[in-house]
């Protein structure tokens, strides 16, 4: 059976995902900003900005207004940025059926309020748990339009939902798992764009393979410990929303966040390192909620500290390397305590 499904933003990972759905036989409207940009698809069925190399199959069309976008959407996927998807949806507000299912693409926590976007999507828009998953996972857009295989979690308290949502999104080069651990696999997502920025900071200051391993392996430590505190399974962050994310999110070139980093890490100021990067690279505002999340649950989360540090506290990159290495040794036994 054919599905309807909005997706809200047509950025890169929102136009690949349009990609991935049309692909497994659902009917596409993608929902963007730019009149510019939406024409462009719609004419050219291409996204110039973001995915030039990339045809989009007939199936997905474009539009610049929302409410097009939500008519008759068994499915809204939300692929907006995390900082501005409160304000978004607010102003959206009532325009989808009460069936309708909604999905976040979206990596990140809330500066603020502290908010994973599953708790902002069920604040502005009413919808119960039930109707609320996530998608997270090593999901590079670039290699996903290019159709090589990746694998993903749908993750949401109802069953039946996730298994609605892994039907529409299965292609044989896109592979969606389901979980119920939804916290799990919504700070995975988060945690490794900070990660990836610490990564991407010591690839800019050429540290080596082994700072690499260390920082990734210390993150997941991180991640793991917070996910714990605040009602996780430890082996959802050992999944593909956490580890499997982590590692292409801190290797891969095409990451964002990492390239953000590794900008910073050649000596590029944080304004430098923005308009360098051109796209929305989470880690950057989400390390703060994160570290607020952290301070709240009582959980050490040295690594997210320094990016803190680095990108709002105007640490030296350096500095902060230094006093990584020179923390009180510690047995790694007890990694998910310390």
């Amino acid at each position: 059976m054919s599905r309807r499904v909005a997706v809200y933003g047509a950025g890169s990972w929102g136009t690949a995902f349009s990609h991935v759905l049309a692909d497994a036989g659902c009917e596409v409207t993608l929902w963007g900003r730019r009149a510019a940009l939406v024409d462009a698809i719609n004419d050219t069925r291409a996204n110039p900005d973001y995915l030039p190399q990339a045809k989009l199959p007939d199936s997905v069309r474009a539009t610049t207004d929302p409410a097009e976008a939500a008519h008759g959407a068994d499915i809204a996927v939300l692929a907006v940025s995390a900082q501005s998807a409160r304000p978004v949806l607010e102003g959206w507000a009532g325009q989808w059926w009460p069936r309708t299912v909604f999905v976040s693409l979206m990596k990140g926590v809330e500066l603020g309020t502290g908010r994973l976007m599953s708790e902002v999507i069920a604040e502005t828009t009413g919808a119960r748990p039930d109707r609320i998953a996530v998608l997270s996972g090593p999901n590079l857009a670039a290699e996903i339009v290019a159709r090589k295989p990746a694998a993903s979690v749908v993750a949401c308290p109802d069953e039946s939902t996730a298994a609605l949502i892994q039907t529409a999104c299965h292609t044989p080069y896109f592979r969606p798992y389901t979980n119920t651990d939804v916290i799990g696999c919504e700070l995975g997502g988060a945690i490794k764009n900070v990660i990836a920025l610490a990564v991407g900071i010591t690839d800019g200051m050429q540290l080596g393979d082994n700072a690499k391993a260390a920082l990734v392996t210390r993150g997941l430590a991180e991640a793991t410990r917070l996910g714990v505190a605040m009602g996780a399974d430890p082996l959802t962050l050992a999944g593909l929303a956490g580890m499997g994310d982590l590692v292409a999110t801190c290797s891969s070139t095409l990451s964002r966040n990492h390239t953000f980093g590794a900008h910073l890490g050649r000596g590029l100021s944080v304004a430098e390192a923005q308009a360098a990067t051109t796209q929305t690279a989470e880690g950057v505002a989400s390390c703060k909620a994160i570290q607020g999340l952290a301070e709240r649950h009582g959980v050490e989360m040295p690594i997210t500290r320094a990016v803190v540090d680095i990108i709002h506290g105007g640490r030296e990159a350096v500095q902060a390397v230094q006093e990584l290495m020179g923390r009180t040794p510690k047995s790694e036994s007890g990694h998910l305590r310390k």
